[in-house]
């Protein structure tokens, strides 16, 4: 989900970016949130710390919460700083607080739905540059909505989570990104 938001970011900003740095910036955030986690999440199954991709214990998700959260700050501090691009920096501090609000539940043993945290963090991202940039994507807003609820059914209909766990999930998603547009828009 970060790489969608950021590949979003960069097709729909309405200033002249050098295609060199963008992809830079998608390289280092593709390598970042997607080839390190898998990574990792090998190192994780070898030593025994998770037995699934699917995390089914909230003491198997403890480890890969503080891990991602290192992962996320490594990126505001290193490859987004606030400097150069601020709609992404904020775009991450929202994904390292809705990270570090599920890794509090996963400590209280609550099991928030991982799914919904990143797809409703990158909905209210998508809404928000619509707001910032003065752009009509009210069509993609509208289809992520639906990938949204088509998520959100996915997980019942596989029993993977109850809907407290989904509807807690959406708004720790949504909400951290609601807050920071203070900050940006």
């Amino acid at each position: 989900m970060p790489t969608i938001g950021v590949l979003f970011y960069f097709s729909k900003a309405p200033r002249y970016i050098p295609l060199p740095f963008i992809k830079a910036k998608l390289f280092a955030v593709v390598l970042f949130t997607i080839i390190l986690p898998i990574l990792l999440f090998f190192l994780l199954k070898t030593t025994r710390r998770v037995r699934s991709i699917h995390l089914d214990s909230t003491k198997e998700r403890i480890t890969p919460l503080i891990l991602n959260a290192v992962i996320v700050l490594l990126i505001t501090q290193r490859i987004l700083p606030i400097n150069e691009l601020v709609e992404l920096y904020f775009f991450f501090i929202g994904i390292l607080l809705s990270t570090m609000a599920c890794l509090i539940l996963a400590i209280l043993k609550f099991k928030a739905s991982i799914h919904m945290i990143a797809s409703s963090g990158v909905l209210m991202f998508f809404i928000a540059l619509s707001i910032h940039f003065s752009i009509n994507i009210i069509g993609t807003i509208a289809i992520f909505f639906v990938i949204v609820g088509a998520l959100a059914t996915s997980r019942l209909h596989m029993n993977a989570h109850s809907n407290i766990e989904l509807i807690i999930g959406f708004f720790v998603g949504l909400v951290p990104q609601l807050i920071l547009l203070n900050y940006w828009l």
